[in-house]
């Protein structure tokens, strides 16, 4: 059999296996990349808005960031894991809180770093005051040999989408506009 051949019937080179070719592509595009991460914007509508929901990153870099320090609750996706699967088990392990209900697809944003961020959206509640996110170890103060624990995330907060964009870090403003242009289109505006 020819290269070709062996391409066009499904053959996975790297895998050594037969795949559908969809998900042979799929997979091949996320093994090029440098690293995917998978998130979800929270939103919910109020009077005033929509508002979104935005986590900040716990650990002593970040104690004393705040504008631009805040993202949506993402982490990296594990190697053959469905996106979506990713997104909502990192806002689980990042919010303490299982999110069920619609996820509106908000698209993939590449970074300048190389990675993507594969993020949805959905409608629902939390109550910031309920957050209980994952830990990770650290040496601190550095130098100093003592591991110490942090939380993966520190606070949740309500924002309107014009705080949100301030409030973002700046590399994820178009997936908060994203839900912006979707919430427009949906109302017929």
């Amino acid at each position: 059999m020819t290269t070709r051949s062996l391409i066009a019937n499904g053959w996975d080179f790297a895998s050594g296996m037969v795949r559908p070719f969809r998900e042979q592509a799929r997979r091949h595009s996320l093994d090029r990349m440098a690293k995917v991460s998978a998130g979800i914007l929270l939103f919910r509508r109020r009077s005033s808005g929509v508002e979104v929901m935005l986590v900040h990153p716990g650990g002593p870099f970040w104690a004393k960031k705040d504008e631009g320090a805040w993202s949506i609750p993402k982490g990296l996706v594990d190697e053959g894991e469905d996106l979506l699967v990713a997104a909502k088990r990192e806002f689980f392990e990042e919010t303490g809180m299982a999110i069920v209900g619609e996820f509106l697809d908000l698209g993939a944003h590449k970074q300048p770093g190389g990675k993507t961020i594969a993020a949805w959206a959905c409608e629902g509640d939390f109550d910031p005051e309920l957050l209980k996110s994952n830990t990770f170890s650290l040496e601190w103060p550095p130098g100093s040999g003592r591991m110490a624990e942090f939380p993966e995330v520190d606070q949740a907060a309500w924002y309107s989408i014009d705080e949100a964009l301030v409030k973002i870090n700046k590399r994820q403003t178009p997936i908060v506009a994203a839900l912006e242009a979707a919430m427009v289109r949906s109302s017929g505006q």
